[in-house]
């Protein structure tokens, strides 16, 4: 296609090929290096993950769980903005939508702090929540790379009660963890015991013979902000500066070298 003033267009700057399926690498792939790009800017090191229903409203039924999960965001951001770094560790990251998401992002904005917003579109329009740092709000429309960027930064992860979403995104990070496919061990906190064991019976599928007992080791089950907190700074220590984050990657079969 030609440009207006008759000379051929520059691919990268015609905008029917990039939305044609041929391109569909390139956008792929765009969404992998502008996060990459803005996490370096912004000299995010790592971040500490909420999974969660959009359905949880601050005043609903579950409404304890809405306020917990602000007030949890609240003490991780408090905690990371008292380590001694010129990088940030362990902001506060979400899928940018309502709810849990919601707050997430809500509760690391009352300490001051700055937090990651993952968002999706998704056909009824999941916008992005307000408490969302601006420049560090992404839009993707591929579920795939979304995940990378949830477990690429991840140092630890709090699933609250969710539903389908909640439960691919926590299965996904656990079959990582099992299969010993994570670059870094991220400990993965249950919030709210009670909801979660009623949901997926761990036990059976020990029992069953589909995991192994070791396996129940990747999780924890937390019930209140200040336990979950604690959890947290026991299993993740701060690890060596490093201001920007490195490409992506996984472990090798066979070797402990990432």
């Amino acid at each position: 296609m030609n440009a207006p003033d008759g000379r051929p267009r520059i691919a990268y700057r015609d905008a029917a090929f990039l939305d044609s399926d041929a391109a569909r690498p390139l956008r792929i792939l765009a969404e992998y290096l502008d996060p990459l790009e803005a996490f370096r800017r912004a000299r995010v090191h790592g971040t500490i993950v909420f999974f969660g229903s959009a359905r949880l409203a601050e005043e609903g039924p579950l409404g304890r769980y809405y306020r917990e999960a602000r007030e949890l965001a609240r003490l991780v951001t408090l905690w990371s903005r008292s380590l001694a770094s010129s990088a940030e560790r362990f902001v506060v990251c979400s899928g940018g939508g309502g709810g849990i998401m919601e707050a997430a992002n809500r509760g690391a904005a009352d300490a001051g702090g700055r937090s990651i917003g993952l968002n999706i579109s998704l056909p009824h329009e999941q916008r992005p929540n307000p408490y969302v740092t601006p420049e560090l709000v992404f839009e993707f429309h591929y579920f795939f790379m979304r995940k990378l960027w949830f477990a690429h930064l991840a140092r630890g992860l709090v699933v609250f009660p969710g539903g389908f979403g909640t439960l691919d995104e926590l299965t996904e990070i656990l079959t990582l963890a099992q299969t010993r496919k994570l670059a870094n061990p991220i400990p993965v906190l249950l919030y709210g015991g009670a909801y979660w064991r009623e949901v997926i019976n761990f036990e059976a599928l020990v029992r069953h013979g589909m995991i192994a007992v070791e396996d129940l080791s990747l999780i924890e089950y937390v019930d209140d902000p200040a336990a979950a907190l604690a959890a947290l700074q026991r299993a993740v220590a701060p690890a060596p500066e490093q201001p920007a984050p490195a490409f992506a990657h996984s472990r090798t079969a066979g070797s402990a070298v990432p």
